[in-house]
């Protein structure tokens, strides 16, 4: 249970730490620097994020499939995992990167109309977020292994550290030289060392052997069974975090989406703390389950479900009884009476989307991801069509109302989750080869 409880520690400390720092450096940003070059920042390090999780798809598949070697103490599998997954992100982040490099120069363009040092500070930008990317992904690998053997300390500690420093870094240069590419190109610097680090850590805990790219038939197809769909659900994700406030903006302006997009932003921490949290639970299950150790399988995922409702319900109260103060503190008295009919019900939105995380990972370490990924692409579309339908009848409070919907169907994922406690004792798949197990289960 310690383990546990440090493992979900870390998790949260992972999901606030750079956030919050950047709220911290906000401030000394935008004195040195101007609105135009933090905007310029913002926007960059915003693709970064985007890119990231893009590049990062098959980071769950990784985790999946270790943790699921690691129960049947398969090192040479385990070892071959992990080097055709640093493959795929060598790939992927290669190709995202050049991309980005290329739309680099239209990009910059568009953030800065007209020419100038800050149009070229804004390209260098750009470029350099291109290469910050590309060691994100690298990271990556090291991050979703690491969590696979349950030491989630570990992989947080440097990849929050490296993070952080970075914003010390471009906080302190801000005093130095007024320029958002030498603040990216710092962070380059301490992501890389940080990076490095990760791989010397890696590769102890795997005990020796090479980390150098290398293509496995199997575990390339394993992989991509799982990781195509997780790769499907991140990307999805992104789409459907932030089609709302863009449609309701071009529907009903700006001053709607301020208001919305304050709400969200308060309530996304429900999810967020939750889904960092419990997330010990997926490679914990995924090892039990090949380890043949299934009998406490189901009283770990009743504790997670537990947990789970019990954070939301506190959570969501505080901001329920709370929120409206925090609305006047955080925007003021004129947009917070705009915000505050709406907070309740994006807060029930969030709240009821959060009460599927546990779902969510148990059927991730059970190779269930096909389902967690159907149904969330469903309530996306779903919310979507009520979105189109009820904003212009109901302004801001259309994409609040819709939201409900998502919660609503991912709240399905129950269902076939206790499917699959039903049939565990019928069908032995762990006896089954990884990959084939993963398709029939899909």
């Amino acid at each position: 249970m310690k383990e546990h409880l440090a493992n979900a520690g870390w998790g949260v400390l992972d999901y606030v730490a750079y956030p919050l720092g950047m709220l911290l450096v906000a401030p000394v940003i935008l004195r040195n620097m101007g609105s135009a070059q933090y905007g310029v920042w913002m926007v960059a390090t915003a693709a970064v994020t985007i890119g990231s999780i893009i590049a990062c798809g098959f980071s769950d598949a990784n985790i999946q499939q270790v943790a699921h070697h690691r129960g049947r103490t398969s090192r040479e599998e385990l070892l071959r995992t992990v080097r055709c997954m640093v493959a795929i992100h060598l790939l992927l982040a290669t190709v995202l990167g050049l991309l980005m490099w290329c739309l680099a120069p239209h990009a910059a363009g568009r953030v800065v109309s007209t020419s100038g040092a800050l149009r070229q500070d804004c390209l260098r930008s750009f470029e350099l977020a291109a290469a910050l990317l590309w060691v994100r992904a690298m990271e990556s690998v090291c991050i979703s292994t690491q969590r696979a053997f349950a030491r989630y300390g570990e992989a947080v500690r440097i990849s929050a550290l490296a993070r952080l420093l970075s914003l010390i870094a471009a906080a302190s240069l801000t005093y130095i030289a007024h320029s958002v590419a030498a603040m990216l190109a710092a962070a380059l610097v301490l992501n890389v060392l940080g990076t490095r680090w990760q791989y010397v850590q890696l590769q102890k805990l795997l005990g020796g052997g090479s980390l150098l790219p290398a293509w496995d038939g199997a575990a390339l197809k394993a992989l991509i069974a799982f990781g195509s769909w997780s790769w499907l659900l991140a990307v999805s994700g992104i789409i459907f975090s932030q089609v709302d406030r863009l449609y309701l903006g071009v529907s009903t302006g700006a001053v709607a989406v301020a208001s919305y997009a304050l709400c969200t932003q308060l309530a996304q921490p429900i999810y967020g703390i939750a889904a960092s949290g419990l997330h010990f639970l997926f490679p914990y299950l995924a090892e039990r389950r090949a380890s043949h150790a299934s009998s406490d399988l189901r009283s770990a995922v009743l504790t997670g479900l537990t947990c789970n409702l019990l954070f939301v319900a506190a959570a969501s109260a505080v901001l329920v009884f709370f929120g409206p103060a925090i609305l006047r503190i955080l925007a003021g008295k004129e947009i917070a009476a705009d915000a505050a009919p709406l907070l309740h019900i994006i807060v029930a939105g969030t709240a009821i989307f959060a009460m599927s995380v546990t779902a969510t990972y148990a059927l991730f370490a059970f190779r269930r991801v096909g389902i967690v990924t159907a149904l969330n692409l469903a309530g996306g579309a779903v919310m979507f069509l009520l979105m189109l339908y009820l904003t212009p009848r109901m302004g801001a409070f259309g994409p609040a109302y819709a939201r409900l919907s998502y919660g609503v169907i991912t709240l399905c994922l129950y269902i076939p989750l206790v499917s699959e406690w039903k049939s565990e004792g019928s069908v032995d798949r762990s006896s089954l080869p990884a990959a084939d197990a993963m398709w029939e289960e899909i």
